[in-house]
């Protein structure tokens, strides 16, 4: 062995470090993804707008997955991202759409489930956490319905 060193460019460097963490990539997910990482049993929640004015973010049910009991999706508003779901003919659960672990936007559901896609935290549709790494619930909105239209307080 010989006692001198060959320095390297950085660029050299950082080019063999991307290709290790390629590598590692490879593996992880050859093994099943990330053990945080979101199910792939997760699907899209549609998106609606909702409309803010009085402190109330107001939503029109008919031609969205609201208008179904079961129905659930996300209303983006000036006041805020809101995960509303269906749960009777007269009621819905409200609760806040971004993930208390690193402020991602929930974006994924199962049919009882909210799913996070940043590190997978799952929160069942009252907010309250499932799975980690989420440890805090997220927070809950009153809302009434009339008309076909959800009013949710903020």
């Amino acid at each position: 062995m010989s006692d001198t060193t060959v320095p390297i460019s950085r660029r050299e460097f950082c080019g063999a470090c991307m290709a290790s963490c390629a590598t590692l990539a490879t593996f992880v997910t050859a093994c099943g993804g990330s053990p945080t990482g979101p199910s792939a049993s997760a699907r899209d929640l549609s998106v609606i707008q909702g409309q803010f004015a009085n402190a109330r973010v107001r939503v029109t049910t008919a031609g969205t997955p609201l208008a179904n009991v079961g129905g659930a999706a996300r209303v983006e508003s000036s006041a805020g991202l809101f995960l509303v779901s269906r749960t009777s003919d007269t009621t819905f659960t409200v609760i806040d759409g971004v993930c208390t672990h690193e402020g991602c936007t929930i974006t994924g559901t199962t049919t009882t489930e909210y799913v996070c896609p940043c590190h997978g935290s799952r929160y069942n549709l009252t907010g309250q956490v499932q799975q980690g790494p989420a440890k805090a619930n997220l927070r809950q909105y009153a809302s009434t319905f009339a008309d076909g239209v959800v009013s949710i307080a903020v």
